[in-house]
């Protein structure tokens, strides 16, 4: 039985417990303040394990839109190009059982040397780095798809690649100031934890690439994960993805043949008479679409060899000249005060001190009103706006049909013009076109009043816009035009007087260069002085002018409307404009089957390309060639494995289209005369690397024809311009 004595003898057991954890807690504290002293715990770094196994968000980028023409070529896209690296660090491989960073660093520089055409000593200095991973620049940036594969075939252990993506544009220089060009930028961000990210960015900076730059862009998403010291996504932990919503299509009217016919004249004008800068554009007359614009000085937006970032078609104002007669009469004409069989003396005429002349100073004697238009009579015009107009109705006219405004076209950086007057003699040059400025698109929409009955319509570029991803139109152009802006008897009456300027045949006559025989072409022709903004003058030299002229097929239903300018050549004065267009509009003519032609063999024709794959060499030669299309055979097979175009695309007469047989010996074809955009093709088809010297068209080729093709040899091309001058050319 236990005692009083018993009950109140201590119990021990609380206090050994309390000592046991108070020892615990003694331990814990020490333990605290050595993970806070001390960077590293166990060999493993603290701070950088803190940093590395911590949430991240990995940018996923949107594709960018591609660009294309109105019969769904691919003018502008996102080609893929590879940046090689190097993991140098053991960490990377950790316990996999299959090497994951450089190992032989010897044997992988002179692997990589002859694929990357770089030093080996330098890609082992590279190797030799103390650092997580390298960069085996500068030729292991922007590699192509083939070269990467070569690569990966060497199976290097710790080779990898970073996907990147630049924009190709598919003909070189074509359409250049309307495409312009999108460039790739790159950001270091730095995160919170420290790590940096390389973030590139595509944006456009010219053209439709520039204008549309949201649009082709789209929105990038991301991937949000959890990830190790190593930067490895932990296993079994969340993520979070938002996919990125790639960019939009956009579709040009642009016509890729009617585009060739412009650059091909332009670039033998720019040859033969050096002008300062030319533009020549053509646009559908009943819609506004635009169908091709070129102009010289060009640039490839590959390369960006630009020595001008305006755009003439838009961005150029200069002063006009006669061509804005058209104008004056139309507004006479609409005021009811123009009568044509009036006459008036020609040669000169006083304008307060001023003498205004003619363009033979002389002049034609007595003269009527219609014929002053015929003859380009700048006295004519002022006695109009003695007569028949005053300043506020002329300005009032100009105003209505568009000058002075923008036309609100889908390019950047378009200029309005002015068509400021108050003066007497500024009234009375403004009447043809000298003190006041315009743009050449607002001389093509101008234009439409006469081909589309009185009411103007608004010319364009973008015929559609569509999603990506679900090929849904999302924008579709409506044509836009005014209300009955002059009447039919205006119209009809500019008809005539515009097809005398080109078919009249008195001496006086301007427009006779462009006549062409069975075309029913009705124009008008412009030559305005250039003024010098160092000497305040106007420049008084042979060729001291801006040449132009606005012109429309046929005459009594136009379709097409051609604008042309051209400053300052070096000799020939307008010879070189005139012998352009006249050439356009008869490539044009057959082309789009306005005029029938008896030599049918040399109409051009328009093909869309069926799939040739697995189809017979020979017959499929014979099927082009029926079609006046060249094919270009290569190899020695009897089927066809590749082809360039792609089924769906279309060509004309003339084309070349590749065709890869199933033979491996494929040889060297002879590429003399072929153009860059051609070459290109041919060695990106057949996965061969080249370098270009100069511009324009193929003159030489390193690698001789029939030689048998070997993917490792580089083809050098040396390119000249097509179109050299004889000395008795030079002398015309």
């Amino acid at each position: 039985m236990k005692t009083r004595k018993n009950l109140n003898q201590p119990w021990k057991y609380p206090k050994r417990l309390f000592k046991v954890f108070l020892v615990f807690l003694v331990l814990l504290f020490f333990q605290f303040t050595y993970l806070a002293l001390f960077p590293t715990i166990y060999g493993i770094n603290m701070k950088e394990f803190a940093k590395q196994r911590n949430t991240v968000a990995k940018k996923l980028y949107a594709a960018r839109g591609n660009i294309y023409d109105r019969d769904n070529n691919i003018l502008a896209l996102n080609a893929t190009s590879y940046t090689v690296i190097a993991y140098l660090s053991e960490s990377r491989t950790g316990s996999s059982k299959v090497p994951l960073h450089v190992v032989d660093k010897e044997m992988t520089a002179e692997k990589l040397a002859p694929l990357l055409n770089m030093d080996k000593e330098y890609i082992l200095s590279l190797l030799n780095k103390k650092a997580y991973q390298v960069e085996l620049g500068p030729g292991g940036r922007g590699i192509s798809e083939l070269k990467k594969e070569e690569i990966e075939q060497l199976k290097l252990p710790g080779i990898s690649f970073i996907e990147t993506h630049k924009r190709n544009y598919t003909n070189g220089d074509f359409a250049s100031y309307i495409l312009g060009y999108a460039k790739q930028y790159e950001e270091v961000v730095e995160e919170e934890n420290g790590n940096k990210e390389i973030i590139y960015k595509i944006i456009g900076e010219l053209g439709i690439e520039q204008k549309y730059n949201d649009i082709l862009s789209g929105e990038d998403g991301k991937l949000i994960y959890q990830r190790d010291r190593f930067g490895y996504k932990i296993p079994d932990t969340k993520e979070t993805r938002i996919d990125p919503i790639n960019g939009n299509d956009i579709y040009l009217t642009l016509d890729a043949s009617i585009q060739r016919f412009i650059e091909a004249e332009i670039k033998e004008v720019a040859k033969k008479y050096n002008p300062n800068w030319m533009q020549l554009t053509v646009m559908d007359a009943k819609t506004g679409a635009i169908l091709g614009s070129g102009s010289t000085p060009s640039f490839d937006p590959n390369i960006r060899n630009i020595v001008n970032y305006e755009n003439p078609l838009v961005s150029y104002i200069y002063e006009p000249g006669s061509i804005m007669k058209i104008y004056t009469f139309i507004c006479a004409l609409e005021k009811g005060t123009y009568n044509g069989n009036e006459t008036y003396h020609s040669g000169s005429i006083k304008v307060g001190d001023t003498t205004i002349s003619d363009w033979n100073r002389k002049g034609w004697g007595y003269i009527t009103y219609d014929k002053g238009f015929e003859y380009s009579s700048n006295v004519g015009v002022v006695n109009l706006l003695q007569k028949a107009i005053d300043k506020n109705d002329l300005k009032q006219c100009l105003e209505k049909f568009g000058f002075g405004e923008k036309t609100g076209i889908e390019l950047p950086r378009e200029m309005s013009g002015t068509i400021n007057f108050n003066y007497p003699v500024e009234v009375a040059t403004a009447g043809y076109g000298q003190g006041i400025t315009t743009t050449a698109i607002q001389q093509l929409q101008a234009l439409t009043l006469i081909s589309n009955n009185g009411k103007m319509i608004n010319p364009y570029l973008v015929e559609k816009i569509v999603h990506s991803d679900t090929n849904r139109v999302i924008y579709q152009h409506q044509k836009q035009e005014t209300e009955q802006l002059i009447s039919m008897a205006t119209v009809n009456k500019m008809k005539e007087l515009m097809y005398n300027v080109i078919h009249g045949k008195d001496a006086g006559t301007t427009g006779t260069a462009y006549k062409i025989s069975g075309f029913d072409i009705i124009g008008k022709t412009g030559t305005s002085q250039v003024y010098d903004v160092d000497s305040k003058r106007y420049l008084t030299g042979t060729n001291d002018h801006i040449y132009s002229f606005a012109g429309m097929f046929p005459k009594e239903d136009p379709k097409i409307i051609i604008y042309g300018a051209m400053k300052k050549p070096t000799w020939g004065q307008s010879a070189g404009l005139s012998k352009a267009i006249v050439n356009v509009i008869k490539n044009v003519a057959k082309y789009l089957n306005i005029f029938s032609d008896k030599e049918e063999n040399n109409t051009i024709l328009k093909y869309q390309l069926p799939s040739y794959i697995n189809k017979n060499t020979n017959q499929v030669k014979e099927e082009l060639m029926s079609k006046r299309i060249i094919p270009i055979i290569l190899g020695e097979g009897d089927k066809i494995i590749k082809q360039f175009p792609n089924n769906n695309n279309t060509v004309i007469s003339y084309d070349k289209v590749f065709l890869v047989t199933n033979n491996n010996n494929i040889k060297m074809p002879s590429i003399i005369g072929w153009s860059r955009s051609e070459i290109i093709n041919l060695c990106n088809l057949l996965g061969i690397e080249y370098e270009f010297e100069g511009y324009g068209y193929a003159t030489n080729q390193s690698i001789k024809e029939g030689t048998i093709l070997n993917k490792d040899e580089i083809l050098m091309v040396t390119l000249e311009e097509k179109f050299v001058l004889t000395e008795d050319e030079a002398e015309e």
